[in-house]
C-alpha cells in the first residue's frame, strides 16, 4: 500500500474533506482488513516521486493499493513505474474527486491500474484490498454491453449451468461500483455458478431514473446471451435489488433475489439518495412495491438489524404472489458483502435452494 504526497497529514489536513483518521491509523486498519482476506499488507508513504517509484520497482509484492495524491494528475513517471512493476494496482482517492475542482478528475495513473475507487473516505482502502484479494482468487473477463465505460460486467465460470447476475447497491451513487459484489461473485462461482458482476450508470455519472433500470435490463440480457445457463437468478443488494426487481418485469423465466432491497421510493432513504435518483419523477412509478407487473419468483432476504434500508421494505413487498421473505436475525445491511463471515453461509444455502426450483 503506497501513499503519495501530503497523505502523511491525514487527520490534520482539511478534515472536512479527508476525515479525522490519521495515516498510522489507516495503516493499522489496512493490515487488519488484509488479514480478513488472507493478505499481508505492507505500508509506505512518501512526499517524493522518486522514492515512490523506487519502492514500486524494488519491493516484493503481489498487488498494490496506491493513493498517488496530487501526483495522480501529472506523474507519467509513476504511471510507467506501475506498468514496469507488472502487478495489479488499484488507485484510491479518499475524497469524491468528481465533485471537487475539475482538474482532480484527470488521472494519468489510472490507465496503469486495474481499478479506481474514490469518494468512500478511508474505507476506499478497505474495498481496494478486497478487490485485489478476490480478483486474484478467480479470473474473469470484462465484457461490454454498451458504448459507455460503465456498461460492462465481469464474467466468471462461464461453463456453469446456473447463472447469477449480480447488481450492486450504494444508493445509486456513482462512487459505489461493482467491486462491492466481488466477494459474492467469487463465492458463488466457487459453488459452481457462472457469475456476471454488473455495472451500470449511477447518479452523478449519467444514471438515475429510468436510465439505470434500462442499463441493468440490457446488461442482464447480455449476460444471459454470454452463458448457456438453464437457470438464471438476478441477485441485487440494496439499490441494486431495486434495479433488479424493476428490470425483471421485462425478463421472463428468471428468479430474483433481493438482498436488503429497496422496494418503496415514497420513503426517503440514504440522506437524499431517493430524491437524487428520481430527479423529480413520481416515486410510486419507480417503486417495485407500487407496480403490479411482477410475475417472476422472488426471494427477499433482510437482516433484522438493518439501519440503512428498513426491513419493512422487504416485508411489505413479500406479501405479493410468488414471493418469500427470509429474515436474518442479527444481520445488518452489509453482511451480504462479506462471504467469509458466517451469516452469508446461512443465506447462500437458501438462495441455492430457491434457484433449484426455477426452470
Amino acid at each position: 500500500m503506497v501513499n503519495g504526497p501530503n497523505l502523511g497529514t491525514l487527520g490534520v489536513r482539511e478534515p472536512e474533506i479527508y476525515g479525522s483518521v490519521t495515516l498510522p491509523q489507516v495503516h493499522e486498519l489496512c493490515r487488519s482488513w488484509g488479514a480478513e482476506v488472507q493478505l499481508e499488507v505492507d505500508t509506505y508513504q512518501s512526499n517524493h516521486e522518486g522514492e515512490l517509484i523506487d519502492r514500486l520497482l524494488t519491493a516484493d509484492f503481489d498487488g498494490v493499493v496506491i493513493n498517488p495524491g496530487a501526483l495522480t494528475h501529472y506523474s507519467y513517471a509513476l504511471h510507467d513505474a506501475l506498468l514496469a512493476a507488472g502487478k495489479p494496482a488499484v488507485e484510491v482517492h479518499i475524497s469524491d474527486v468528481w465533485t471537487r475542482e475539475r482538474w482532480r478528475r484527470r488521472s494519468v495513473v489510472a490507465p496503469a491500474c486495474v481499478y479506481t475507487i474514490y469518494g468512500r473516505g478511508v474505507m476506499g482502502y478497505h474495498w481496494a484490498i478486497r478487490h485485489l484479494a478476490f480478483r486474484s482468487r478467480m479470473p474473469f473477463r470484462t465484457l461490454s454491453y454498451g458504448p459507455l465505460d460503465d456498461l460492462v460486467f465481469d464474467l466468471r465460470n462461464t461453463d456453469a449451468t446456473r447463472l447469477a447476475v449480480l447488481v450492486h447497491g450504494g444508493f445509486w451513487r456513482h462512487q459505489w461500483t461493482r467491486d462491492l459484489m466481488d466477494g459474492m461473485a467469487v463465492d458463488l462461482a466457487g459453488r459452481g455458478w457462472a457469475t456476471a458482476n454488473l455495472e451500470y450508470r449511477r447518479v452523478g455519472r449519467g444514471g438515475g431514473w429510468p436510465l439505470s433500470v434500462d442499463d441493468v435490463e440490457r446488461g442482464i440480457r447480455a449476460a444471459i446471451d454470454a452463458v448457456s445457463a438453464d437457470q438464471v437468478a438476478l441477485i441485487g443488494h440494496s439499490a441494486g435489488a431495486h434495479l433488479a426487481l424493476l428490470a425483471s418485469e421485462r425478463l421472463p423465466d428468471v428468479g430474483v433475489v433481493s438482498l436488503a432491497g429497496i422496494t418503496d421510493l415514497t420513503e426517503e432513504l440514504g440522506d437524499g439518495a431517493v430524491a437524487g435518483f428520481l430527479r423529480g419523477a413520481d416515486p410510486r412509478a419507480a417503486s417495485p412495491l407500487h407496480r403490479r407487473s411482477f410475475e417472476n419468483p422472488t426471494l427477499l432476504v433482510h437482516g433484522t438489524l438493518d439501519d440503512r434500508v428498513p426491513p419493512h421494505q422487504s416485508a411489505r413487498f413479500a406479501a405479493g404472489p410468488r414471493r418469500r421473505l427470509l429474515e436474518v436475525p442479527g444481520g445488518d445491511h452489509f453482511f451480504f458483502l462479506y462471504p467469509e463471515r458466517g451469516l452469508w453461509q446461512e443465506v447462500v444455502s437458501e438462495i441455492e435452494s430457491f434457484v433449484s426450483t426455477l426452470r
